[in-house]
């Protein structure tokens, strides 16, 4: 692995190494305090120690929210998480797909989803982003991981084979770990530190996030409307609230944030619609770029990628958190088991166990949301009426909607022990 440091500022000291950690983790988000907490949780004597470059407390200022999967649930409550969570989550009970243009008068449903995987448990939750992230972080500090806040990773070496990784913090600190885990979202600077080169491609589409208010109550069920531009997500939050998700070009995303509160709203009702009464946005309006990211390696010697560091793809599916969650969880047993057998945690046949469970599922993932987005995301006359038949033939088909749920689920394939309800 290639040794890199940045400059650092002249006022401040070098301070001198540390006893080693076992576990550093580059990213406060939820799948890095999710891999400490899943860690600790299991392995309460290994030393883990989590960094990241936001201010103390600026999480608690998130406004989004997420689609918990059932699956990510289940690990959630293993950790002791989910009751804590659960007072403000939202389940979501049917969910709806439609295929029409922005000005059509009527948007015809073409597949309807029952909202449970089992009697009582529905497939996914919606839980505001803030929600989650508390009740990650009491977890952490009650196994006993350091939270640092307001410092970064920006170097790190193998000094020799075999050797812990040298660790240079932004505020100065050098510290030695057995493994560096990076979390540190889609545009990780440890991966390009670490020398990972990514499959990636741009979608010249933009996200818009926002709450929306409304006068009647969602009953908790979930929409997809397939556009020219991009789908639409409607998300049912607690109360007369619902979380979207716009999928739009660039260049209208770009103007629409730039409009003023009417022309935004006016172009918000033509999508959103007015079954649920009035609407109106509460509190701020987000967007991001959509693309595709996969990394070529999710490990080096005594490193790993989790989350949207090793995998950014379309929200078409919902499925982004829910990938790095399946990260964690695997990561996780991978880390334990090892530890359990006396093995080094950061050796490169330990850590390439968790890359083969991995790697394949999040690129299947990221090809399958590629090609949905490609196939939907146009306005296409003749594909449009092969899709539409599409759809409402797997409606028809309560088997193939079964294994669909299943997927958004987060229940199909070789889960790790703690998205199964198991202990590691």
């Amino acid at each position: 692995m290639p040794a890199a440091t940045k400059r650092k500022p002249a006022a401040k000291t070098r301070r001198k190494p540390s006893g080693p950690l076992d576990v550093l983790i580059a990213g406060a988000g939820y799948v890095g305090l999710a891999a400490a907490a899943a860690i600790a949780h299991a392995a309460p004597h290994l030393s883990i120690r989590i960094v990241d470059p936001a201010p103390e407390g600026v999480w608690k200022k998130d406004g989004r929210a997420s689609a918990i999967a059932a699956a990510a649930i289940r690990m959630l409550e293993e950790l002791g998480c989910w009751d804590k969570i659960l007072p403000d989550a939202e389940a979501i009970r049917e969910m709806i797909v439609t295929d029409s243009r922005t000005g059509d008068p009527v948007r015809p449903v073409f597949l309807t989803f029952d909202g449970e995987v089992a009697p009582g448990e529905p497939f996914a939750h919606m839980v505001p982003n803030v929600t989650m992230n508390g009740a990650l972080r009491e977890k952490c500090e009650a196994c006993g991981v350091t939270i640092s806040q307001g410092v970064g990773v920006s170097g790190f070496s193998e000094e020799a084979p075999g050797a812990p990784l040298t660790v240079t913090l932004s505020d100065g600190e050098e510290l030695k770990t057995r493994l560096l885990v990076a979390a540190d979202g889609a545009r990780s600077a440890l991966r390009a530190l670490a020398g990972i080169k990514t499959v990636h491609w741009d979608y010249g589409q933009m996200g818009i996030v926002a709450t929306i208010a409304h006068e009647r109550p969602h009953e908790g069920r979930a929409e997809e409307h397939f556009l020219p531009a991009g789908p639409f997500a409607i998300l049912p939050l607690k109360g007369n609230r619902s979380s979207i998700v716009w999928s739009e070009t660039a260049a209208n995303a770009e103007r629409l944030l730039k409009a003023d509160d009417f022309t935004f709203d006016f172009e918000l009702e033509k999508r959103f619609g007015l079954k649920l009464g009035e609407i109106h946005v509460e509190g701020q309006k987000r967007a991001y770029p959509l693309g595709l990211t996969l990394a070529r390696d999710f490990v080096k010697p005594r490193f790993a990628l989790i989350g949207d560091a090793a995998h950014g793809i379309h929200p078409i599916a919902g499925q982004g958190l829910n990938l790095g969650f399946k990260d964690a969880a695997a990561l996780a047993e991978t880390i334990v088991e090892a530890d359990r057998l006396g093995l080094d945690i950061g050796a490169l046949d330990v850590l390439q166990r968790y890359e083969r469970w991995r790697r394949f599922d999040t690129w299947q993932m990221g090809v399958t949301t590629d090609v949905l987005n490609r196939l939907f995301s146009n306005d296409f006359t003749p594909l449009r009426a092969v899709r539409d038949i599409g759809l409402g033939l797997v409606d028809r088909m309560p088997g193939l909607k079964g294994f669909f749920i299943g997927q958004a689920a987060g229940l199909s394939g070789p889960a790790p022990r703690l998205l199964r309800g198991e202990p590691i």
